[in-house]
Protein backbone atom coordinates (compact mmCIF):
# COMPACT_ATOMS: atom_id res chain seq x y z
CA UNK A 1 0.00 0.00 0.00
CA UNK A 2 1.39 3.41 -0.85
CA UNK A 3 1.99 5.44 1.92
CA UNK A 4 -0.55 8.92 2.79
CA UNK A 5 0.52 11.80 1.90
CA UNK A 6 2.50 13.89 4.79
CA UNK A 7 3.79 17.39 5.13
CA UNK A 8 7.13 18.63 4.44
CA UNK A 9 9.18 21.34 4.22
CA UNK A 10 8.25 23.94 1.03
CA UNK A 11 11.12 24.79 -0.59
CA UNK A 12 11.96 25.32 -4.58
CA UNK A 13 12.34 22.08 -6.35
CA UNK A 14 15.51 21.05 -8.34
CA UNK A 15 13.87 20.54 -11.93
CA UNK A 16 14.69 17.42 -13.83
CA UNK A 17 16.33 18.96 -17.53
CA UNK A 18 16.56 14.83 -18.85
CA UNK A 19 13.29 14.93 -18.47
CA UNK A 20 12.20 15.60 -22.42
CA UNK A 21 8.29 15.54 -21.72
CA UNK A 22 9.12 18.65 -19.13
CA UNK A 23 10.58 20.84 -22.01
CA UNK A 24 9.81 24.36 -19.88
CA UNK A 25 10.59 22.74 -16.67
CA UNK A 26 7.63 23.19 -14.53
CA UNK A 27 8.42 20.86 -11.81
CA UNK A 28 10.44 23.60 -11.23
CA UNK A 29 7.97 25.54 -10.25
CA UNK A 30 6.29 23.23 -7.80
CA UNK A 31 7.78 23.34 -4.35
CA UNK A 32 9.22 20.07 -2.71
CA UNK A 33 6.59 19.74 -1.25
CA UNK A 34 4.33 19.54 -3.99
CA UNK A 35 6.10 17.34 -6.33
CA UNK A 36 5.80 14.75 -2.93
CA UNK A 37 1.98 15.09 -3.21
CA UNK A 38 2.79 14.40 -6.87
CA UNK A 39 5.05 11.50 -6.44
CA UNK A 40 3.01 9.57 -3.68
CA UNK A 41 -0.19 9.78 -5.65
CA UNK A 42 1.94 8.49 -8.67
CA UNK A 43 3.27 5.53 -6.84
CA UNK A 44 -0.72 4.46 -5.89
CA UNK A 45 -1.65 5.14 -9.47
CA UNK A 46 0.97 3.34 -11.24
CA UNK A 47 0.73 0.27 -8.53
CA UNK A 48 -3.11 0.04 -7.63
CA UNK A 49 -4.73 1.82 -10.67
CA UNK A 50 -2.58 1.46 -14.34
CA UNK A 51 -2.25 -2.72 -13.67
CA UNK A 52 -6.45 -3.04 -13.39
CA UNK A 53 -8.05 -0.04 -15.02
CA UNK A 54 -8.51 -2.07 -18.94
CA UNK A 55 -10.61 -5.22 -16.71
CA UNK A 56 -12.33 -2.63 -14.79
CA UNK A 57 -12.94 -0.03 -17.20
CA UNK A 58 -14.08 -3.37 -19.72
CA UNK A 59 -16.14 -5.05 -16.97
CA UNK A 60 -17.72 -1.27 -16.29
CA UNK A 61 -16.84 -2.64 -12.65
CA UNK A 62 -15.86 -0.03 -9.63
CA UNK A 63 -13.59 -1.42 -7.02
CA UNK A 64 -15.86 -0.09 -3.66
CA UNK A 65 -12.72 -0.67 -1.53
CA UNK A 66 -10.63 1.82 -3.48
CA UNK A 67 -12.61 4.92 -1.61
CA UNK A 68 -10.98 3.77 1.52
CA UNK A 69 -7.45 3.60 0.28
CA UNK A 70 -7.84 6.95 -0.99
CA UNK A 71 -9.22 8.23 2.32
CA UNK A 72 -6.21 6.79 3.85
CA UNK A 73 -3.80 8.24 0.65
CA UNK A 74 -5.23 11.40 2.12
CA UNK A 75 -6.60 12.96 -1.45
CA UNK A 76 -10.59 13.07 -0.57
CA UNK A 77 -11.15 15.90 0.99
CA UNK A 78 -7.81 17.28 0.23
CA UNK A 79 -7.84 21.11 0.04
CA UNK A 80 -10.51 21.22 3.03
CA UNK A 81 -9.27 22.14 6.56
CA UNK A 82 -10.48 20.94 9.96
CA UNK A 83 -12.66 18.81 10.83
CA UNK A 84 -10.59 15.50 10.17
CA UNK A 85 -9.80 16.65 6.64
CA UNK A 86 -6.47 16.80 4.87
CA UNK A 87 -5.88 20.47 5.17
CA UNK A 88 -3.53 20.86 1.59
CA UNK A 89 -2.90 23.59 -0.85
CA UNK A 90 -5.21 24.32 -4.09
CA UNK A 91 -1.56 23.37 -6.00
CA UNK A 92 -1.25 20.25 -3.85
CA UNK A 93 -4.93 18.86 -4.28
CA UNK A 94 -4.61 20.04 -7.80
CA UNK A 95 -1.07 17.82 -8.48
CA UNK A 96 -2.92 14.63 -7.17
CA UNK A 97 -5.73 15.26 -9.44
CA UNK A 98 -3.74 15.04 -12.32
CA UNK A 99 -1.43 12.19 -11.59
CA UNK A 100 -5.07 10.44 -10.24
CA UNK A 101 -6.75 11.51 -13.52
CA UNK A 102 -3.53 10.14 -15.46
CA UNK A 103 -5.04 7.01 -14.14
CA UNK A 104 -8.58 7.35 -15.05
CA UNK A 105 -10.74 10.06 -15.72
CA UNK A 106 -13.31 8.14 -13.50
CA UNK A 107 -11.05 7.73 -10.48
CA UNK A 108 -10.60 10.99 -10.24
CA UNK A 109 -13.87 12.23 -10.77
CA UNK A 110 -15.30 9.99 -7.62
CA UNK A 111 -12.44 11.83 -5.68
CA UNK A 112 -14.15 15.13 -6.95
CA UNK A 113 -17.85 13.81 -6.14
CA UNK A 114 -16.64 12.98 -2.59
CA UNK A 115 -14.78 16.17 -1.73
CA UNK A 116 -14.80 18.89 -4.08
CA UNK A 117 -18.97 18.27 -4.30
CA UNK A 118 -20.05 16.57 -1.35
CA UNK A 119 -17.86 17.53 1.26
CA UNK A 120 -17.39 20.71 0.05
CA UNK A 121 -20.90 21.43 0.39
CA UNK A 122 -21.01 20.32 4.26
CA UNK A 123 -18.17 21.93 4.96
CA UNK A 124 -19.02 25.40 3.43
CA UNK A 125 -22.53 25.31 3.94
CA UNK A 126 -23.24 23.13 6.80
CA UNK A 127 -23.92 23.95 10.74
CA UNK A 128 -20.75 22.51 13.02
CA UNK A 129 -23.34 19.56 14.38
CA UNK A 130 -23.52 18.62 10.68
CA UNK A 131 -19.87 19.49 9.66
CA UNK A 132 -18.61 17.42 12.90
CA UNK A 133 -21.23 14.48 12.52
CA UNK A 134 -20.18 14.21 8.44
CA UNK A 135 -16.29 15.33 7.40
CA UNK A 136 -14.54 13.23 9.75
CA UNK A 137 -15.40 9.83 8.23
CA UNK A 138 -16.23 10.82 4.49
CA UNK A 139 -12.42 12.44 4.64
CA UNK A 140 -11.24 8.46 5.32
CA UNK A 141 -13.44 7.03 2.82
CA UNK A 142 -15.24 5.18 5.50
CA UNK A 143 -18.62 7.30 4.38
CA UNK A 144 -19.44 7.75 1.34
CA UNK A 145 -21.13 10.60 -0.46
CA UNK A 146 -22.53 12.06 -3.47
CA UNK A 147 -23.98 15.31 -4.70
CA UNK A 148 -27.89 15.78 -6.30
CA UNK A 149 -27.79 18.52 -8.55
CA UNK A 150 -28.23 17.45 -11.87
CA UNK A 151 -31.54 16.59 -13.21
CA UNK A 152 -32.75 14.72 -16.22
CA UNK A 153 -34.47 17.95 -18.18
CA UNK A 154 -32.13 20.39 -16.09
CA UNK A 155 -28.63 19.99 -16.75
CA UNK A 156 -27.21 23.39 -17.68
CA UNK A 157 -29.38 25.24 -16.24
CA UNK A 158 -30.42 24.28 -12.35
CA UNK A 159 -32.73 26.86 -11.85
CA UNK A 160 -35.01 24.53 -13.85
CA UNK A 161 -34.65 21.60 -11.16
CA UNK A 162 -38.18 20.47 -10.34
CA UNK A 163 -37.04 18.41 -7.40
CA UNK A 164 -39.19 19.91 -4.63
CA UNK A 165 -39.12 20.17 -0.38
CA UNK A 166 -42.07 21.53 1.17
CA UNK A 167 -42.15 22.29 4.74
CA UNK A 168 -44.25 20.24 6.93
CA UNK A 169 -44.98 21.25 10.41
CA UNK A 170 -40.83 20.98 12.21
CA UNK A 171 -40.14 18.55 9.22
CA UNK A 172 -39.31 18.64 4.98
CA UNK A 173 -40.85 16.57 2.57
CA UNK A 174 -38.62 16.00 -0.90
CA UNK A 175 -39.34 14.42 -4.09
CA UNK A 176 -37.43 15.07 -7.13
CA UNK A 177 -35.45 13.02 -9.61
CA UNK A 178 -31.48 13.99 -9.90
CA UNK A 179 -29.46 12.25 -13.23
CA UNK A 180 -25.82 11.24 -13.62
CA UNK A 181 -25.21 11.55 -10.07
CA UNK A 182 -21.69 9.90 -8.59
CA UNK A 183 -21.78 7.55 -6.07
CA UNK A 184 -24.86 7.71 -5.19
CA UNK A 185 -25.49 3.50 -4.91
CA UNK A 186 -23.21 3.06 -2.78
CA UNK A 187 -23.19 6.80 -0.69
CA UNK A 188 -24.32 7.11 2.85
CA UNK A 189 -25.27 10.54 2.19
CA UNK A 190 -26.74 12.73 -0.59
CA UNK A 191 -26.04 16.34 -0.68
CA UNK A 192 -29.46 16.83 -2.82
CA UNK A 193 -30.48 20.46 -4.20
CA UNK A 194 -34.18 21.30 -4.29
CA UNK A 195 -36.57 24.42 -5.04
CA UNK A 196 -38.47 25.48 -1.62
CA UNK A 197 -41.21 28.54 -1.68
CA UNK A 198 -37.87 30.41 -0.93
CA UNK A 199 -35.74 29.24 -3.65
CA UNK A 200 -33.12 26.42 -4.27
CA UNK A 201 -31.72 24.87 -0.75
CA UNK A 202 -29.57 21.51 -0.16
CA UNK A 203 -30.88 18.82 2.24
CA UNK A 204 -28.30 16.18 3.32
CA UNK A 205 -30.47 13.06 2.62
CA UNK A 206 -29.32 9.18 4.49
CA UNK A 207 -29.47 7.38 1.23
CA UNK A 208 -31.34 4.70 3.42
CA UNK A 209 -34.49 7.02 3.67
CA UNK A 210 -37.61 5.26 2.93
CA UNK A 211 -38.50 6.82 -0.41
CA UNK A 212 -34.52 7.15 -1.85
CA UNK A 213 -33.99 4.88 -4.97
CA UNK A 214 -30.32 5.31 -6.65
CA UNK A 215 -29.96 3.47 -9.75
CA UNK A 216 -26.64 2.64 -11.54
CA UNK A 217 -26.83 3.78 -15.11
CA UNK A 218 -25.01 1.13 -17.20
CA UNK A 219 -25.37 1.71 -20.84
CA UNK A 220 -22.46 4.05 -21.03
CA UNK A 221 -19.44 4.49 -23.30
CA UNK A 222 -17.51 6.65 -20.92
CA UNK A 223 -16.59 6.60 -17.01
CA UNK A 224 -17.09 3.21 -17.46
CA UNK A 225 -14.93 2.53 -14.30
CA UNK A 226 -17.23 4.54 -12.10
CA UNK A 227 -20.40 4.86 -11.00
CA UNK A 228 -23.07 7.41 -11.73
CA UNK A 229 -26.97 6.81 -11.19
CA UNK A 230 -30.44 7.96 -11.68
CA UNK A 231 -31.94 9.14 -8.06
CA UNK A 232 -36.28 9.03 -7.78
CA UNK A 233 -37.16 10.69 -4.23
CA UNK A 234 -40.46 10.09 -3.37
CA UNK A 235 -42.12 11.35 -0.02
CA UNK A 236 -38.96 11.40 1.98
CA UNK A 237 -39.60 12.45 5.14
CA UNK A 238 -36.30 14.70 6.50
CA UNK A 239 -36.32 16.74 10.03
CA UNK A 240 -35.53 19.95 9.62
CA UNK A 241 -31.70 19.77 10.80
CA UNK A 242 -31.29 17.98 7.18
CA UNK A 243 -31.34 21.43 5.73
CA UNK A 244 -27.69 22.85 5.13
CA UNK A 245 -28.32 26.34 6.91
CA UNK A 246 -25.28 28.53 5.07
CA UNK A 247 -26.99 27.75 1.58
CA UNK A 248 -29.56 29.68 0.23
CA UNK A 249 -30.25 29.77 -3.73
CA UNK A 250 -27.82 28.66 -6.35
CA UNK A 251 -24.77 30.36 -5.20
CA UNK A 252 -24.62 27.16 -3.16
CA UNK A 253 -24.41 24.90 -5.64
CA UNK A 254 -22.18 27.07 -7.93
CA UNK A 255 -19.55 27.48 -5.89
CA UNK A 256 -18.71 23.44 -5.27
CA UNK A 257 -18.97 23.42 -9.56
CA UNK A 258 -16.38 25.54 -8.75
CA UNK A 259 -14.57 23.54 -6.41
CA UNK A 260 -15.04 20.79 -8.82
CA UNK A 261 -14.39 22.67 -12.15
CA UNK A 262 -11.13 23.65 -10.74
CA UNK A 263 -9.87 19.53 -10.17
CA UNK A 264 -10.65 18.95 -13.55
CA UNK A 265 -8.05 22.05 -14.94
CA UNK A 266 -5.47 19.68 -13.81
CA UNK A 267 -7.01 16.06 -13.95
CA UNK A 268 -7.54 16.88 -17.89
CA UNK A 269 -3.84 17.37 -18.23
CA UNK A 270 -3.22 14.17 -16.51
CA UNK A 271 -5.38 11.99 -18.90
CA UNK A 272 -3.43 14.03 -21.42
CA UNK A 273 0.36 13.03 -20.73
CA UNK A 274 -0.32 9.57 -20.23
CA UNK A 275 -2.12 9.93 -23.45
CA UNK A 276 1.13 11.29 -25.16
CA UNK A 277 3.34 9.61 -23.39
CA UNK A 278 1.85 6.36 -24.47
CA UNK A 279 1.96 7.12 -28.45
CA UNK A 280 5.51 8.66 -27.54
CA UNK A 281 7.00 5.11 -26.19
CA UNK A 282 5.18 3.44 -28.43
CA UNK A 283 6.46 5.23 -31.76
CA UNK A 284 9.69 4.87 -30.25
CA UNK A 285 9.20 0.71 -30.06
CA UNK A 286 7.04 -0.11 -33.14
CA UNK A 287 9.22 -0.69 -36.59
CA UNK A 288 6.96 0.24 -39.87
CA UNK A 289 9.16 0.76 -43.03
CA UNK A 290 11.94 -0.66 -41.20
CA UNK A 291 12.07 2.32 -38.70
CA UNK A 292 10.55 3.41 -35.75
CA UNK A 293 7.80 5.38 -36.14
CA UNK A 294 9.49 7.64 -33.74
CA UNK A 295 11.92 8.75 -37.25
CA UNK A 296 9.26 10.29 -39.05
CA UNK A 297 8.64 13.53 -39.67
CA UNK A 298 4.76 13.30 -38.96
CA UNK A 299 4.74 11.39 -36.42
CA UNK A 300 7.16 13.78 -34.73
CA UNK A 301 4.77 16.99 -35.46
CA UNK A 302 2.22 14.74 -33.73
CA UNK A 303 4.16 14.12 -30.69
CA UNK A 304 5.22 18.16 -30.42
CA UNK A 305 2.07 19.35 -30.99
CA UNK A 306 0.75 17.09 -28.40
CA UNK A 307 4.22 18.41 -26.14
CA UNK A 308 2.93 21.82 -26.54
CA UNK A 309 -0.84 21.82 -25.68
CA UNK A 310 0.22 19.76 -22.46
CA UNK A 311 3.24 22.01 -21.18
CA UNK A 312 0.68 25.13 -21.71
CA UNK A 313 -1.98 23.56 -19.74
CA UNK A 314 -0.21 22.34 -16.74
CA UNK A 315 1.54 26.13 -16.97
CA UNK A 316 -2.10 27.22 -16.87
CA UNK A 317 -3.25 24.85 -14.34
CA UNK A 318 -0.37 26.02 -12.30
CA UNK A 319 -0.85 29.96 -12.42
CA UNK A 320 -4.79 29.18 -11.69
CA UNK A 321 -3.89 27.21 -8.59
CA UNK A 322 -1.83 29.77 -7.48
CA UNK A 323 -4.42 32.32 -7.54
CA UNK A 324 -7.05 29.91 -5.79
CA UNK A 325 -4.51 30.09 -2.72
CA UNK A 326 -4.30 33.21 -2.65
CA UNK A 327 -7.87 33.16 -2.38
CA UNK A 328 -7.68 35.87 -5.66
CA UNK A 329 -9.25 33.35 -8.18
CA UNK A 330 -12.50 34.61 -9.89
CA UNK A 331 -15.51 32.21 -11.64
CA UNK A 332 -14.18 33.20 -14.79
CA UNK A 333 -10.78 32.19 -14.40
CA UNK A 334 -11.98 28.86 -13.41
CA UNK A 335 -13.60 29.25 -17.07
CA UNK A 336 -10.55 29.73 -18.91
CA UNK A 337 -8.90 26.30 -17.61
CA UNK A 338 -11.67 24.08 -17.87
CA UNK A 339 -13.00 24.94 -21.37
CA UNK A 340 -9.27 24.96 -22.45
CA UNK A 341 -7.62 22.23 -20.59
CA UNK A 342 -10.67 19.74 -21.36
CA UNK A 343 -10.62 20.70 -25.02
CA UNK A 344 -7.19 20.50 -25.61
CA UNK A 345 -6.89 16.71 -23.76
CA UNK A 346 -9.77 15.51 -26.29
CA UNK A 347 -7.84 16.50 -29.17
CA UNK A 348 -4.49 14.93 -26.89
CA UNK A 349 -5.66 11.87 -26.52
CA UNK A 350 -7.17 11.46 -29.96
CA UNK A 351 -4.17 12.47 -31.73
CA UNK A 352 -2.57 10.02 -29.96
CA UNK A 353 -4.46 7.25 -30.54
CA UNK A 354 -3.52 8.09 -34.66
CA UNK A 355 -0.09 7.52 -33.78
CA UNK A 356 -0.72 3.81 -31.99
CA UNK A 357 -2.74 2.63 -35.17
CA UNK A 358 -5.40 -0.32 -34.82
CA UNK A 359 -3.62 -1.14 -31.47
CA UNK A 360 -4.61 1.96 -30.24
CA UNK A 361 -8.38 0.80 -30.37
CA UNK A 362 -8.21 -2.05 -27.64
CA UNK A 363 -7.72 -1.61 -24.14
CA UNK A 364 -4.11 -2.35 -24.35
CA UNK A 365 -3.56 0.81 -24.75
CA UNK A 366 -4.56 4.32 -22.73
CA UNK A 367 -5.47 6.76 -25.22
CA UNK A 368 -8.78 5.82 -26.52
CA UNK A 369 -9.92 5.35 -23.03
CA UNK A 370 -9.08 8.71 -22.06
CA UNK A 371 -10.48 10.38 -24.62
CA UNK A 372 -13.63 8.54 -24.47
CA UNK A 373 -13.71 9.64 -20.46
CA UNK A 374 -13.03 13.25 -21.91
CA UNK A 375 -16.56 13.71 -23.41
CA UNK A 376 -17.76 12.99 -20.07
CA UNK A 377 -15.20 15.48 -18.30
CA UNK A 378 -16.08 17.44 -20.99
CA UNK A 379 -20.03 17.94 -20.34
CA UNK A 380 -20.05 17.98 -16.54
CA UNK A 381 -19.43 20.68 -14.28
CA UNK A 382 -20.11 22.79 -17.73
CA UNK A 383 -19.97 22.11 -20.89
CA UNK A 384 -18.03 23.68 -23.41
CA UNK A 385 -21.02 26.23 -24.36
CA UNK A 386 -21.57 27.01 -20.57
CA UNK A 387 -18.01 27.48 -20.33
CA UNK A 388 -18.00 29.90 -23.72
CA UNK A 389 -21.31 32.02 -22.36
CA UNK A 390 -19.70 32.78 -19.04
CA UNK A 391 -16.05 33.95 -20.55
CA UNK A 392 -18.33 35.90 -23.35
CA UNK A 393 -20.87 37.47 -20.65
CA UNK A 394 -17.46 38.59 -19.03
CA UNK A 395 -15.40 39.93 -22.06
CA UNK A 396 -18.61 41.90 -23.36
CA UNK A 397 -20.73 42.37 -20.31
CA UNK A 398 -23.70 41.20 -22.41
CA UNK A 399 -24.93 38.28 -20.98
CA UNK A 400 -26.09 35.75 -23.90
CA UNK A 401 -27.73 32.70 -22.32
CA UNK A 402 -31.15 32.81 -23.21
Amino acid sequence: MTAALTASPVVPAVPDVTDTSDILQLDGLLSSRELAVQATVRAFVDTRIKPNIAQWYEGAFFPTEIMHELGDLGVLGMHLHGYGCPGRTAVEYGVAAMELEAGDSGIRTLVSVQGSLAMSAIHKWGSEEQKNHWLPSMATGRTIGCFGLTEPTAGSDPSAMKTFARKDGASWILSGEKRWIGLASIAQVAVIWAMTDDGARGFLVPTDSPGFVATPITSKLSMRASIQCDIVMTDIRLPDTALLPGATGLRGPFSCLNEARYGIIWGAMGAARDSYQAALDYSQERLQFDKPLASYQLTQEKLVNMLLEIQKGILLAIHIGRLKDAGTLRPEQISVGKLNNVREAIAIAREARTVLGGNGVTLDYSPLRHANNLESVRTYEGTDEVHTLILGSHITGIPAFR
